[in-house]
């Protein structure tokens, strides 16, 4: 099993469940600075020249959620996804919610701040990103009041996915008012199979 990835990116939520399952795999790094990822033979694994990309003997899986969600079914016995169906169901939900109501208006804020050239970035928008950022962050606050985790009582995909995300918030500045969710944060990632926080890849 190959895992195609580079530091502070969507790949860390990739290792990280790879890690608390405990299999073993190859990291590929590509670098995007070096624009690796739009080498020929990469972009025969994903044509949108885009990382994570997992391959596992003849499947090629991109989208860092959907991999997340493959290893936890491939090793369910090791419990990364709930057996219980309603369980897995909202480990499913809080994992899209973290990809589409979390991790969007980030890339956003990312995409005009400093992505996009700067005569096409927005302030603006780059500012109702951080407004949807914050409403959505206080839903999964209320969530999570009271809980270790965000589905049951031991980690799941929704924590592999999510917590990534929230770092990412976190980095930024954008949790300041919401210390539960800073705390899971604390929480999560001093967990023995943690990959590093993103500031920390950022700096290698």
């Amino acid at each position: 099993m190959k895992l195609y990835g580079f530091g502070p990116t969507r790949s860390l939520r990739v290792l990280w469940a790879l890690q608390e399952l405990d299999v073993p795999f190859e990291f590929v790094s590509v670098n995007l600075a070096a624009g690796e990822n739009k080498d020929p033979d990469f972009l025969r694994l994903n044509p949108t020249g885009k990382i994570p990309v997992l391959v596992d003997g003849d499947l090629i899986l991109t989208e860092s959620a959907a991999i997340v969600m493959y290893l936890a079914e491939k090793y369910a016995a090791k419990g990364l996804m709930p057996a219980d169906l309603k369980q897995r169901a909202l480990a499913y939900s809080w994992s899209m919610f973290a990809v589409t109501e979390l991790e969007q208006p980030l890339w956003r804020i990312a995409r005009h701040s400093f992505v996009y050239p700067e005569s096409k970035r927005l302030p603006q928008d780059a500012a109702l990103a951080r407004e949807e950022f914050l409403q959505m962050a206080a839903i999964l606050a209320h969530h999570i009041q009271g809980r270790e985790f965000i589905v049951g009582d031991s980690i799941t995909i929704a924590d592999c996915v999510t917590a990534y995300v929230l770092d990412w918030g976190d980095h930024i500045g954008l949790l300041e008012n919401y210390p539960n969710l800073k705390a899971y944060l604390a929480r999560m990632y001093t967990r023995p199979h943690a990959p590093q926080r993103l500031a920390q890849a950022m700096a290698k």
